[in-house]
Protein backbone atom coordinates (compact mmCIF):
# COMPACT_ATOMS: atom_id res chain seq x y z
CA UNK A 1 0.00 0.00 0.00
CA UNK A 2 1.21 3.83 -1.02
CA UNK A 3 1.14 5.83 2.32
CA UNK A 4 -1.02 8.71 2.34
CA UNK A 5 -2.51 8.39 -1.30
CA UNK A 6 -6.25 8.85 -2.14
CA UNK A 7 -8.10 6.66 -4.57
CA UNK A 8 -10.07 8.11 -6.80
CA UNK A 9 -13.29 6.36 -8.97
CA UNK A 10 -13.98 8.23 -11.54
CA UNK A 11 -18.01 6.83 -12.37
CA UNK A 12 -19.27 10.08 -13.57
CA UNK A 13 -20.26 8.82 -16.76
CA UNK A 14 -23.78 8.82 -19.02
CA UNK A 15 -23.80 5.21 -19.47
CA UNK A 16 -25.13 5.96 -23.17
CA UNK A 17 -23.87 2.40 -24.39
CA UNK A 18 -25.58 0.59 -21.16
CA UNK A 19 -28.87 2.36 -22.27
CA UNK A 20 -28.64 5.53 -19.75
CA UNK A 21 -27.99 3.02 -16.75
CA UNK A 22 -25.92 4.14 -13.87
CA UNK A 23 -22.63 1.80 -15.10
CA UNK A 24 -21.23 1.34 -11.98
CA UNK A 25 -24.25 0.37 -10.29
CA UNK A 26 -25.08 -2.74 -12.75
CA UNK A 27 -24.24 -5.72 -11.05
CA UNK A 28 -21.21 -7.77 -12.43
CA UNK A 29 -21.02 -10.93 -11.05
CA UNK A 30 -23.44 -10.89 -8.20
CA UNK A 31 -21.93 -7.23 -6.51
CA UNK A 32 -22.33 -3.76 -8.66
CA UNK A 33 -19.63 -3.21 -10.92
CA UNK A 34 -18.02 -0.18 -8.42
CA UNK A 35 -16.96 -3.20 -5.60
CA UNK A 36 -15.19 -4.67 -7.70
CA UNK A 37 -13.01 -1.99 -8.51
CA UNK A 38 -12.85 -0.81 -4.89
CA UNK A 39 -11.53 -4.27 -4.04
CA UNK A 40 -8.72 -3.76 -6.36
CA UNK A 41 -7.82 -0.05 -4.25
CA UNK A 42 -8.21 -1.08 -1.13
CA UNK A 43 -5.10 -2.55 -0.98
CA UNK A 44 -2.97 0.34 -2.82
CA UNK A 45 -4.46 3.46 -1.69
CA UNK A 46 -5.87 4.21 2.56
CA UNK A 47 -8.50 5.93 1.66
CA UNK A 48 -11.27 5.64 -1.37
CA UNK A 49 -13.48 8.11 -2.83
CA UNK A 50 -16.12 8.25 -5.74
CA UNK A 51 -16.88 11.02 -7.96
CA UNK A 52 -20.41 11.05 -9.06
CA UNK A 53 -22.73 12.87 -10.73
CA UNK A 54 -26.20 11.17 -9.59
CA UNK A 55 -26.98 8.15 -7.55
CA UNK A 56 -24.84 10.00 -4.87
CA UNK A 57 -26.56 7.42 -2.22
CA UNK A 58 -26.31 4.28 -3.59
CA UNK A 59 -22.37 4.60 -3.84
CA UNK A 60 -21.85 6.38 -0.60
CA UNK A 61 -22.73 2.57 0.56
CA UNK A 62 -19.45 1.92 -0.64
CA UNK A 63 -17.28 4.71 -0.06
CA UNK A 64 -17.02 8.37 0.54
CA UNK A 65 -19.23 9.49 -2.76
CA UNK A 66 -19.02 13.24 -3.91
CA UNK A 67 -20.65 14.66 -7.20
CA UNK A 68 -18.29 16.28 -9.61
CA UNK A 69 -20.04 19.52 -9.29
CA UNK A 70 -21.22 20.01 -13.10
CA UNK A 71 -24.29 19.65 -14.70
CA UNK A 72 -25.27 16.81 -17.41
CA UNK A 73 -21.99 14.60 -17.94
CA UNK A 74 -19.17 17.03 -18.07
CA UNK A 75 -16.35 14.23 -18.51
CA UNK A 76 -13.74 12.47 -16.48
CA UNK A 77 -11.63 15.74 -16.19
CA UNK A 78 -14.88 17.11 -14.34
CA UNK A 79 -14.51 14.40 -11.84
CA UNK A 80 -10.30 14.75 -11.60
CA UNK A 81 -10.95 18.28 -11.03
CA UNK A 82 -13.43 17.60 -8.06
CA UNK A 83 -11.05 14.86 -6.84
CA UNK A 84 -8.12 17.54 -6.42
CA UNK A 85 -10.38 20.31 -4.71
CA UNK A 86 -11.65 17.28 -2.41
CA UNK A 87 -8.24 16.31 -1.65
CA UNK A 88 -7.39 19.90 -0.85
CA UNK A 89 -10.19 20.54 1.28
CA UNK A 90 -9.71 17.26 3.72
CA UNK A 91 -5.66 18.17 3.59
CA UNK A 92 -5.59 19.40 7.56
CA UNK A 93 -7.72 16.03 8.37
CA UNK A 94 -6.69 13.81 5.84
CA UNK A 95 -3.43 15.25 4.63
CA UNK A 96 -2.18 13.00 1.52
CA UNK A 97 0.89 12.95 -0.31
CA UNK A 98 -0.86 11.25 -3.62
CA UNK A 99 -3.72 10.76 -5.36
CA UNK A 100 -4.59 7.86 -7.85
CA UNK A 101 -7.72 7.56 -10.54
CA UNK A 102 -9.19 4.72 -12.30
CA UNK A 103 -12.10 4.93 -14.42
CA UNK A 104 -15.47 2.49 -13.19
CA UNK A 105 -15.60 0.73 -15.49
CA UNK A 106 -12.65 -1.41 -15.27
CA UNK A 107 -13.50 -3.91 -12.75
CA UNK A 108 -9.70 -5.48 -12.79
CA UNK A 109 -6.78 -2.42 -12.80
CA UNK A 110 -3.54 -3.64 -12.10
CA UNK A 111 -2.87 -5.10 -8.19
CA UNK A 112 0.34 -3.01 -8.12
CA UNK A 113 -0.96 0.19 -10.72
CA UNK A 114 0.08 2.57 -7.65
CA UNK A 115 3.43 1.17 -7.35
CA UNK A 116 4.56 1.56 -11.00
CA UNK A 117 2.97 4.99 -11.33
CA UNK A 118 4.61 5.95 -8.35
CA UNK A 119 8.24 5.04 -9.56
CA UNK A 120 7.72 6.51 -12.98
CA UNK A 121 7.77 9.74 -10.75
CA UNK A 122 10.62 9.10 -8.76
CA UNK A 123 13.29 10.11 -11.34
CA UNK A 124 11.11 13.48 -12.23
CA UNK A 125 10.99 15.50 -9.22
CA UNK A 126 9.30 18.16 -10.71
CA UNK A 127 6.65 15.81 -12.47
CA UNK A 128 3.10 15.90 -10.62
CA UNK A 129 1.63 12.94 -12.79
CA UNK A 130 1.65 9.47 -14.72
CA UNK A 131 -0.34 7.55 -16.51
CA UNK A 132 -0.29 3.98 -17.52
CA UNK A 133 0.77 3.09 -21.06
CA UNK A 134 -0.91 -0.19 -21.95
CA UNK A 135 1.95 -1.02 -25.01
CA UNK A 136 -0.71 0.46 -27.47
CA UNK A 137 -1.30 3.97 -26.26
CA UNK A 138 -2.01 6.21 -23.02
CA UNK A 139 -4.39 5.37 -20.12
CA UNK A 140 -4.98 8.53 -18.98
CA UNK A 141 -7.40 7.54 -16.32
CA UNK A 142 -5.20 5.44 -14.76
CA UNK A 143 -3.07 8.05 -13.23
CA UNK A 144 -1.11 9.47 -9.94
CA UNK A 145 -0.95 12.77 -9.05
CA UNK A 146 1.67 14.06 -6.62
CA UNK A 147 -0.30 16.62 -3.90
CA UNK A 148 2.86 18.83 -2.74
CA UNK A 149 1.62 21.84 -5.63
CA UNK A 150 -2.26 20.63 -5.36
CA UNK A 151 -3.49 23.92 -5.82
CA UNK A 152 -1.09 24.45 -8.89
CA UNK A 153 -2.69 21.68 -10.05
CA UNK A 154 -6.00 21.85 -9.50
CA UNK A 155 -5.78 25.48 -11.49
CA UNK A 156 -4.26 23.94 -14.88
CA UNK A 157 -7.31 21.46 -14.59
CA UNK A 158 -9.52 23.93 -14.17
CA UNK A 159 -8.66 25.75 -16.82
CA UNK A 160 -8.48 22.09 -18.99
CA UNK A 161 -11.79 21.54 -18.41
CA UNK A 162 -12.87 25.15 -19.31
CA UNK A 163 -11.32 25.07 -22.32
CA UNK A 164 -13.08 21.76 -23.07
CA UNK A 165 -9.64 19.55 -23.21
CA UNK A 166 -9.66 15.90 -22.72
CA UNK A 167 -7.74 14.08 -20.26
CA UNK A 168 -5.05 12.90 -22.41
CA UNK A 169 -4.50 16.91 -23.96
CA UNK A 170 -4.01 18.02 -19.84
CA UNK A 171 -1.60 15.54 -19.18
CA UNK A 172 0.33 16.61 -22.01
CA UNK A 173 0.58 20.09 -20.79
CA UNK A 174 1.28 19.00 -17.29
CA UNK A 175 4.21 17.09 -18.73
CA UNK A 176 2.93 13.54 -17.55
CA UNK A 177 4.75 10.96 -17.36
CA UNK A 178 4.30 7.21 -18.59
CA UNK A 179 4.28 4.18 -16.81
CA UNK A 180 5.17 1.09 -18.65
CA UNK A 181 1.95 -1.55 -18.43
CA UNK A 182 2.78 -3.08 -22.00
CA UNK A 183 2.93 -6.16 -19.67
CA UNK A 184 -0.43 -6.20 -18.08
CA UNK A 185 -2.68 -4.64 -21.30
CA UNK A 186 -5.58 -7.03 -20.49
CA UNK A 187 -6.04 -5.64 -17.08
CA UNK A 188 -7.45 -1.99 -18.62
CA UNK A 189 -10.25 -4.18 -20.71
CA UNK A 190 -13.50 -1.77 -19.48
CA UNK A 191 -17.16 -2.47 -19.73
CA UNK A 192 -18.75 -0.37 -22.59
CA UNK A 193 -21.86 -2.10 -23.31
CA UNK A 194 -24.26 -4.63 -21.51
CA UNK A 195 -22.42 -7.32 -23.83
CA UNK A 196 -19.13 -6.44 -22.10
CA UNK A 197 -20.56 -7.54 -18.92
CA UNK A 198 -22.13 -10.82 -20.09
CA UNK A 199 -18.89 -11.31 -21.85
CA UNK A 200 -17.21 -10.67 -18.64
CA UNK A 201 -18.97 -13.01 -16.18
CA UNK A 202 -18.40 -15.75 -18.63
CA UNK A 203 -14.81 -15.65 -18.82
CA UNK A 204 -14.54 -15.10 -15.25
CA UNK A 205 -16.68 -17.49 -14.06
CA UNK A 206 -14.45 -19.52 -11.90
CA UNK A 207 -12.11 -16.88 -10.40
Amino acid sequence: MTKACLGVVLAGGAGTRVGGADKGLLPLRGRPLIVHTLDVLRSQCDSLLIVANRNLGEYSRFATAINDGRAGYAGPLAGIVAALAYAISQRNAEPREWMMTVPVDCPRPPSDLCERLRSALTEFAKADCSCAHDGCGAQPLFALYRLAQVESLLNSARAALESHASVQQWHREIDARAADFSDQSAAFHNLNTRQDFRDYESQHSEH
